[in-house]
């Protein structure tokens, strides 16, 4: 029996820009599905950074300064970042430790999206700018 072939994926970058506007992260969501289907992830592996991407995306329409998204993806044969880029100052994610610290008055988390982002992702990097915005770097292996 001869062993399955080695196969690597091209390093590459892809950009896209899309409106802040909520009809426009199901784009982001499958340019991204596509991209992370080409680096050898599982279909849960698809899901859990479609749903990240979904909720960087979101956060930077809530709390950015409107204008364009940037989603940045390197994919390479071990991982995938991506990068979600916007104008505004959004809400600091080292803030968020644990779910159960950030529920308010009406019984809702907090931030809940930057929780799910956080257990989504095998790494998170978070950097405010108030002159040059917000970047939101989310990291997954394959096989993680």
């Amino acid at each position: 029996m001869n062993p399955a072939p080695e196969v690597h994926v091209t390093p590459a970058v892809i950009r896209l820009e899309i409106p802040a506007v909520a009809e426009w992260v199901a784009v982001a969501r499958l340019a991204v599905s596509a991209v992370a289907s080409r680096s050898h992830f599982s279909v849960d592996e698809i899901e859990d950074i479609k749903l990240a991407v979904a909720e960087s995306c979101t956060n930077a329409i809530q709390h950015g300064a409107g204008g364009q998204i940037e989603i940045v993806c390197e994919a390479s044969s071990d991982r995938l970042q991506v990068t979600v880029r916007d104008r505004g100052t959004g809400p600091l994610l080292g803030s968020v430790k644990k779910e159960e610290d950030r529920i308010t008055e009406t019984g809702r988390t907090e931030e809940l999206g930057v929780f799910l982002i956080r257990a989504l992702m095998d790494s998170v990097e978070y950097t405010s700018d108030p002159r040059s915005g917000t970047q939101l770097v989310m990291t997954k292996h394959v096989g993680n």
